[in-house]
């Protein structure tokens, strides 16, 4: 089985099963995470239908990202994720999926859901089944090791890496996603960041604007405030097909479980980068 190994261990997150293992206890344990390593019930509950996290280095965005994690492994044991991130690297198709092998981090491989990357593949033209896009690009991979964390190894997975981000783009994606996925109960999971490289109070309120549009659940409004206030949320495209899809398969509510940005994290609030944690439940 082919593997893809791990582009950014020892970068974004540690390259060592131990040290990766004690950084992601202690973003659950951080006074920003949810404060409590998660653990998974015996039964269930289906009423949690995608998440949206970051995607920085676990130092900086990990306690957001946990917020989310923590809600996802309270939801119960799910066979297959779903993760949809920007492309940052350049290379590749427009929107692009990987179909067959395996990730590996330094807490092990995850197999790729093989029939549902082809499903939705079959319901949109614009998905190219293609390696160059995923090699180095870090904002799905980053999601794997926390995954792992709370599943152990009992899932699969498929990557969507978003090149094209645009209203019309996103739809779709979530359109194909929403046609193939219903009855595998797979997690959609969006990566993005929020704003890059602002001061704190300007980011914090171009974002909370954005956020708002999500919360209301209203994709055009959404990519309509992105663009008119200029928010370099490098996964509106990623956020909005999931919102979407979310909305085909029954999410009712969005929820905003943690917004900060790297300022309340790492502590320099004059060039900050956004984070936040939302939920879309039934």
């Amino acid at each position: 089985m082919k593997t893809r190994p791990p582009a950014q261990a020892g970068t974004f997150y540690p390259d060592t099963e131990g040290a990766l293992r004690t950084q992601i206890h202690n973003c659950f344990l951080h006074p920003l995470g949810p404060r409590s390593v998660p653990s998974i019930p015996a039964t269930p509950d289906n009423g949690l239908v995608g998440i949206v996290v970051p995607h920085a280095g676990y130092d900086y965005s990990g306690p957001v990202a946990a917020n989310s994690y923590f809600q996802l492994a309270s939801s119960g044991l799910r066979g297959s994720m779903i993760i949809l991130g920007p492309n940052h690297t350049g290379y590749g198709s427009g929107v692009s999926t990987m179909t067959e092998g395996q990730w590996a981090t330094p807490l092990g491989e995850v197999p790729l859901d093989t029939s549902l990357a082809s499903s939705i593949t079959k319901f949109s033209s614009l998905i190219d089944v293609e390696e160059e896009a995923h090699k180095r690009e870090h904002s799905i991979e980053v999601q794997l090791p926390f995954l792992q964390f709370i599943y152990p190894r009992r899932f699969k997975f498929v990557p969507i890496c978003m090149m094209l981000q645009d209203l019309e783009t996103s739809m779709e994606i979530g359109d194909a996603i929403a046609k193939a996925s219903p009855e595998t109960g797979a997690m959609l999971i969006a990566s993005s960041d929020w704003t890059h490289y602002e001061p704190y109070e300007s980011a914090k309120k171009k974002d909370m604007e954005a956020i708002e549009a999500v919360l209301e659940m209203d994709e055009k409004k959404f990519q309509d405030v992105i663009e008119d206030k200029n928010v370099s949320a490098c996964g509106y495209g990623p956020v909005t097909a999931v919102l979407h899809a979310s909305k085909i398969l029954g999410a009712k509510q969005a929820k905003l479980l943690s917004y900060q940005t790297s300022g309340d994290t790492a502590g320099d609030k004059r060039s900050v980068v956004g984070y936040a944690a939302i939920a879309f439940t039934k």
